[in-house]
């Protein structure tokens, strides 16, 4: 059975700055809705599912992020995620320069978990944490081919 990746989707308290933030880095955002109804519910699993939601994709066009913000029910609030912690971790994304990525990610009050790694010359990166705790991790490829 062939598979694909569809996208990856992540619950965000501020859609709107959000965008922002990984439109900056380079996504675009293909569109925006509001979803409800019967078969959200259904979907998604919760009564009353009401949610904005946008679509961003990757300049290459082969990664897409659903971001989603809560109407209704309530959104949970939660510490954020620990590198080491069981479930969804992080968003990664290949970047042609980490210092400039990370010089967009401080314009939105964002910055590393600790600082720039250099894995055995071959990548330098960082994690960064993003809007709504979301950890993002920036790789610069140093050995390009």
């Amino acid at each position: 059975m062939p598979i694909k990746l569809e996208n990856v989707g992540i619950a965000v308290t501020d859609l709107d700055a959000t965008i922002a933030f990984f439109t900056d880095l380079g996504l675009t955002l293909v569109g925006r809705d509001e979803v409800s109804g019967e078969w959200a519910d259904t979907a998604v699993g919760l009564d009353g599912n009401h949610a904005k939601i946008a679509m961003l994709q990757t300049p290459d066009g082969h990664g897409r992020l659903e971001l989603f913000e809560y109407i209704h029910p309530d959104a949970i609030d939660t510490a954020p995620t620990l590198p080491n912690e069981i479930g969804m971790h992080r968003v990664a994304f290949s970047v042609d320069s980490i210092d400039d990525a990370l010089a967009i990610a401080a314009k939105h009050g964002c910055h590393p978990l600790r600082g720039v790694a250099d894995y055995e010359g071959v990548y330098k990166l960082s994690y960064v944490r993003g809007p709504s705790g979301i950890i993002v991790m920036l790789a610069e490829e140093l050995q390009k081919n």
